[in-house]
């Protein structure tokens, strides 16, 4: 990082008096307030389960694309390069971290439908880990296919999950409002909300 960036060993200290903990902690945090950001987004343009799924898996394959395969997770490599082994407060972080990135997966979920909290939940969480499966494969193949791949899979589970609630209707009364708002940011509301513009430059998910 010193090399990367050409600042000094003392400068570093000085901004992270938490050394390399510190560090790891912040980057984390900045990227989970990044990828939040890039679910509402995803959110607001869409105006379905299906197209907020599409959309989301999109902007991650977009991403991958545009970075010529080198795009990364920042919260992954602490998993498996053990520093959340390491430390109590870097394995805090990253549960935290997959937590909020997953309960704004579910929110958004809910809202657009699929109403059963425990329904969004599970959807949520079996996106999330496409999107981190697609981004290590993808990079290892150099092809968007893996993303294409979770795509086509994610959008059929989500229609499933559509017309679960739909042939329940003593569960109907269940609403979005089941799901607690996740406490990071207030979504962005759907369309047609013409102030969700789709020339969004947001780089993507990365789980």
């Amino acid at each position: 990082m010193l090399r990367e960036s050409g600042t000094s060993r003392g400068s570093v200290y000085f901004h992270f008096p938490g050394g390399k903990t510190q560090l790891v902690i912040e980057a984390a945090e900045a990227h989970v307030r990044e990828q939040i950001e890039i679910i509402d987004s995803a959110a607001a343009l869409a105006g379905s389960v299906v197209e907020f799924i599409d959309l989301y898996v999109t902007l991650g394959r977009d991403g991958m694309v545009s970075s010529d395969y080198a795009r990364g997770c920042g919260v992954a490599p602490r998993v498996t390069e053990g520093a959340a082994k390491e430390s109590a407060e870097v394995s805090g972080t990253v549960r935290g971290a997959f937590s909020r990135m997953t309960d704004r997966l579910a929110f958004h979920l809910a809202a657009f439908g699929v109403e059963q909290q425990a329904s969004a939940r599970g959807l949520a969480e079996a996106v999330l880990a496409g999107v981190e499966g697609a981004m290590v494969t993808s990079r290892a193949l150099r092809s968007p296919a893996p993303y294409d791949s979770l795509r086509t899979v994610m959008t059929i589970a989500a229609e499933a999950a559509r017309f679960d609630v739909a042939a329940h209707p003593g569960q109907s009364d269940a609403t979005s409002s089941d799901a607690e708002t996740p406490a990071d940011t207030v979504p962005a509301a759907r369309p047609g909300q013409e102030e969700a513009s789709s020339g969004s430059t947001q780089a993507g998910p990365d789980g």
